[in-house]
């Protein structure tokens, strides 16, 4: 997402938050309004996006907090290039060390440290530090660690290079397959027409396709609250995430709900 005006809404998304266990090897190590997942293994642990600029020393903590060494973060994977969701990669690849991972649409962007030209939210774009160092990664392949197998899911609509990825946590014998979902919302810089960008809207029924039947016992989306995760852990119930599968759905019904909607003010209806 790009910026907006009401400042004290990015105040509210990086407030710091009580880490806590996703499912099996999988955390929650990220801000209020921006999620970061941190996956462990014994050889080396993997982190997903890294919020804004100034979240990295949270999202530190956090890892520390549950006891884990930030040099042991070996992979850094990125879900797409807007300051809110790529800002604190570089700082966060400084602190660790590790190598950055992300699509060829969004690598471009985070080198640059700028969204590309054809995002639809370009008029509102916010620079953010540069990462110099990428490994690109294709649709569908699987990025390994030791006995880490995470598979780049393509989602694109949101940004070009938008990248879902999944893998599979388990715990006392039962495993679960875990989605951190990207950015699928139809947000715009004002003066943007989805109606007059087709290749946009083929984009989005990509992802929608992508995360119907992607297999999802747990789903964390890059801003948590459009998934109900904090209500959800606020419930007290245990392995309060695990939704029988629904989460994928719900997450995509709501984001082609927002799109019609548009599409629809955008005819005049």
């Amino acid at each position: 997402m790009a910026a907006f005006a009401n400042a004290h809404i990015f105040d509210d998304w990086n407030k710091p938050v009580e880490p806590f266990q996703i499912y099996g090897n999988s955390y929650y190590v990220g801000v209020a309004g921006l999620s970061s997942v941190l996956v462990t293994s014994p050889q080396g642990h993997i982190l997903i996006d890294g919020a804004f600029p100034d979240s990295p020393e949270l999202i530190a903590a956090s890892i520390r907090k549950l006891g884990f060494k930030l040099g042991d973060v070996k992979l850094i994977l990125s879900s797409h290039d807007h300051w809110d969701h790529a800002g604190g990669i570089a700082e966060l690849q400084r602190m660790t060390g590790a190598a950055v991972v992300a699509s060829p649409a969004t690598a471009d962007a985070l080198k640059r440290g700028s969204m590309g030209e054809d995002d639809p939210q370009f008029a509102g774009n916010t620079p953010y530090p540069k990462v110099p160092e990428i490994r690109t990664v294709r649709d569908g392949e699987v990025v390994k660690l030791g006995p880490l197998a995470m598979t780049a899911l393509y989602t694109p609509g949101h940004t070009t290079g938008g990248t879902s990825w999944t893998w599979s946590a388990c715990e006392q014998g039962r495993c679960a397959s875990i989605v951190f979902a990207d950015s699928i919302n139809p947000v715009s810089s004002d003066g943007y027409k989805f109606s007059a960008h087709p290749a946009v809207l083929k984009q989005y029924e990509q992802s929608y396709a992508a995360l119907d039947k992607v297999a999802c016992d747990i789903v964390v989306s890059g801003h948590p609250d459009f998934t109900g995760m904090w209500d959800k852990v606020k419930s007290g119930k245990p392995h309060a995430l695990l939704d029988g599968g629904e989460g994928c759905k719900a997450y995509v019904r709501q984001s082609r709900e927002k799109l019609n909607k548009r599409l629809a003010e955008e005819a005049g209806k």
